[in-house]
């Protein structure tokens, strides 16, 4: 069974057919559509013309009030491509790009028909490949997603010959002051994402250096983990979560009453940082059955989903030689680096060893995984390197294994090779 395992990983992937077009998924709200779908931001305004005057954009202060944003007063108007002749717009690569108005202005600033945000310049031309984060409260999403992006920048790109860059400056520098700065630079641990304060997504670009790779979109949506277990506030993302490509699921140990209580005993007066409340890992399965999963084909996802054990710094408290849960020479506490591909022995190790342990400290959570998840692989990572006190990491950010849940979902979605050396 292994070696056929093995052959099926270490199969040659074929280069990704590039299409003429490909459905776009608005990495804001996440609507799914045709590229002749479309609409176009005029380049200019008139007074003479109601049509082309300055305006207020329903639509889009709609959106940015969902996220707690200022509404802008007047924009340049909204054009339909249905007003525009057929020998007025201009196509590239297949694909809608541009419309010459009645003026012969040509604005080519394509916004989602749905919530009128600007559209990535690649959207249409390449797969909108969303991953999306969930997990419950206290899981740590915006430390990982923080540590995940840092490493993605700084060193998986040049692993795999291609660039993570933000798609504007906007998000650049939001992600840099509020998220990376604060835990990189100073070792200050990041506040919950609170429910009340919804966080418009942050969108990064994963750009091959060989064109003929499409660029992978990542949206990364930090929810806050209260909202996975609020039917309403869950139906505000749940088109994100449907229409994603991949899935980073993640699970603290804490949340898992079996491991709570061992390492609450052990970690003694230097606890570190522990949370009064948890939300056990299955109720975050359940949520989603009931938004999104239960009125998909067979009441199950086929969307590769990374089961990701956060915090795995925290197990050293619990390892033991001939350990029930952990033992200490545990593959979870050894850095790996991927280059190129995924290493599928290590791969392998890892994924097998975290199922086993999931399914003994957690075997309900585990099987509602398996009933409701076609594609599931285990990983454990610490975004960290150790665990926080007083809201400070002691030392040097050194995060373990933090990309290799991404580096996994890039090999389901055939962009890189999975092979044993």
């Amino acid at each position: 069974m292994l070696t056929f395992l093995k052959s099926m990983f270490e199969k040659k992937q074929p280069a990704k057919e590039r299409l003429p077009f490909y459905d776009i998924v608005c990495p804001y709200c996440f609507a799914k559509y045709a590229p002749d779908q479309v609409v176009f931001r005029a380049a200019h305004h008139r007074e003479d013309d109601e049509d082309y005057a300055l305006q207020e954009d329903e639509l889009l202060n709609r959106y940015r009030d969902k996220f707690g944003l200022d509404a802008i007063d007047d924009l340049e108007a909204v054009i339909d491509p249905e007003t525009i002749p057929e020998e007025s717009r201009l196509y590239v690569d297949n694909v809608l790009a541009g419309v010459t108005d009645r003026y012969g202005v040509v604005s080519k600033r394509r916004l989602c028909p749905k919530c009128h945000n600007e559209l990535p310049i690649t959207a249409g031309k390449a797969p909108s490949n969303i991953i999306s984060i969930v997990g419950a409260s206290q899981v740590g999403k915006s430390v990982y997603m923080t540590s995940l992006i840092h490493t993605l920048q700084n060193t998986t790109a040049n692993h795999f010959h291609a660039a993570c860059m933000p798609l504007n400056a906007q998000i650049s520098r939001k992600f840099r002051e509020n998220y990376e700065a604060p835990l990189f630079e100073r070792g200050q641990l990041l506040d919950s994402t609170q429910k009340e304060k919804r966080q418009e997504p942050f969108i990064f670009q994963f750009i091959f250096k060989d064109s003929d790779k499409a660029p992978l979109i990542l949206v990364f949506f930090d929810v806050a983990g209260e909202g996975m277990v609020d039917r309403e506030y869950l139906e505000l993302y749940a088109a994100h979560v449907k229409n994603s490509s991949g899935i980073l699921f993640l699970v603290d140990p804490l949340q898992i009453r079996t491991i709570r209580d061992r390492v609450m005993l052990r970690a003694g007066d230097e606890p570190g940082e522990f949370t009064a409340r948890y939300d056990e890992p299955r109720e975050v399965v359940i949520t989603l059955f009931e938004n999104f999963i239960g009125y998909q084909q067979g009441s199950k996802t086929d969307i590769p989903t990374a089961v990701v054990l956060t915090k795995s710094d925290m197990l050293h408290l619990i390892k033991e030689d001939d350990g029930e849960y952990i033992k200490s020479n545990s593959n979870v506490f050894r850095n790996f680096v991927h280059k190129e591909y995924l290493n599928t022995a290590e791969f392998e190790n890892i994924n097998g060893e975290v199922s086993r342990f999931i399914e003994k400290v957690d075997r309900p959570f585990k099987d509602a995984l398996e009933v409701y998840f076609t594609n599931t692989a285990y990983f454990a990572v610490s975004a960290l390197g150790s665990n926080p006190i007083n809201q400070k990491v002691s030392g040097v950010v050194t995060p373990i294994r933090v990309d290799e849940p991404f580096i996994w979902l890039m090999q389901q979605l055939d962009y890189i090779e999975g092979r044993e050396r």
